[in-house]
């Protein structure tokens, strides 16, 4: 974990923080530094705040407000944007931030070669490594685009794929309530999406880390083992749900396909109870569910799944509306 000004941050949210305004240069780049708590309150799980698409010209704004309201965060930088912006990408780690990969430039990963991949994912990982002495244990892919392929070569890489089971929609101009509502939906090891460099994202932070306060969850870094949302040292998860368990594997058939609608099948291996993260394209969307417990994100397009006692095979209709080339992605299978 790389090091951070005051010691490791792990701090209650009801613990009033009294921020001492330092600042942390590393190549010309000044971030805020809080002073550590006098007392911290326990904190009642972990979810993990992310932000995709750094470094950017406005990150070090980010960053202060992130200090200022003792939050920590895992930011998923484009590969290009660390080369140009060495020295904001450094102030990341300063400020107790967590690195991940988050390919070159945004393309559509999943259309790519396996060569093409591992080129992407290698060079994006280099220039983290060169400009923050840190190595990336965690890769998104742009626009939550995967395939067994990617997830392959990111792990052959030393990297965990991690999605989303919170959208915040700040890309899709969401105002700033609308954030700090599908913030307020985080359980404990979740993680939320949110963007570098929006205005109406960092205006949220303070009231998201209000409403933290209230539930006692605190940021935590993402697991490399599990991609859930655990203590920032990498300890466990203290409540449930969902677990910060082991791995899984879950596989997706497709046994009826009709003009204007089609079932997916999902059978999970490797664990009797187990949480499985599914990607929608829009705009199709599930009309039916069967064999688990289902719930979605504010964008309707990612779908949670919960075992629920009625083994290890799901079910869900999905109707086609226009767009009948899409199918589901399985993003993630965690065990309990």
């Amino acid at each position: 974990m790389p090091a951070v000004p005051g010691g490791p941050l792990r701090l209650g949210h009801t613990a009033r923080l009294a921020v001492l305004v330092t600042a942390v240069a590393m190549g010309g780049v000044a971030v805020a530094a809080p002073a550590v708590p006098s007392s911290a309150a326990a904190c009642n799980g972990y979810v993990g705040l992310t932000f995709d698409d750094g470094p950017t010209g406005s990150t070090t704004t980010l960053l202060n407000v992130l200090r200022n309201n003792g939050a920590r965060a895992t930011m998923f930088n484009i590969g290009q944007n660390v080369q140009n912006n060495r020295s904001v990408a450094q102030a990341q780690v300063a400020a107790g931030m967590w690195v991940g990969n988050h390919s070159w430039n945004h393309a559509h990963m999943a259309s790519m070669t396996q060569a093409q991949m591992q080129s992407d994912l290698s060079q994006t990982s280099s220039a983290i490594q060169s400009a923050t002495g840190v190595r990336p244990q965690l890769f998104r892919p742009p626009y939550g685009e995967t395939n067994s392929t990617l997830q392959s070569v990111a792990s052959s890489l030393g990297m965990r794929q991690v999605i989303w089971d919170v959208d915040s929609q700040d890309w899709n101009g969401a105002s700033v309530s609308a954030i700090v509502s599908a913030a307020g939906r985080l359980q404990n090891g979740q993680v939320i999406l949110m963007h570098d460099g929006i205005q109406n994202t960092r205006d949220a932070i303070p009231q998201i880390m209000a409403n933290l306060s209230s539930r006692n969850p605190c940021p935590g870094m993402i697991s490399p083992s599990t991609g859930r949302a655990v203590a920032p040292d990498g300890g466990g998860n203290p409540t449930t749900p969902p677990p910060g368990g082991g791995t899984c594997t879950a596989t997706a058939t497709y046994p009826n396909v009709w003009g204007d609608r089609y079932n997916t099948s999902v059978t999970v291996s490797g664990a009797s109870t187990w949480t499985v993260v599914v990607g929608l394209t829009s705009p199709q969307c599930v009309s039916t569910t069967w064999n688990g417990t289902f719930s979605w994100d504010s964008g309707g397009t990612v779908m949670t799944v919960r075992s629920n006692g009625s083994g290890n095979t799901f079910g869900f209709t999905t109707m086609m509306n226009g767009n009948s080339g899409a199918r589901p992605q399985i993003r993630s299978c965690t065990a309990s």
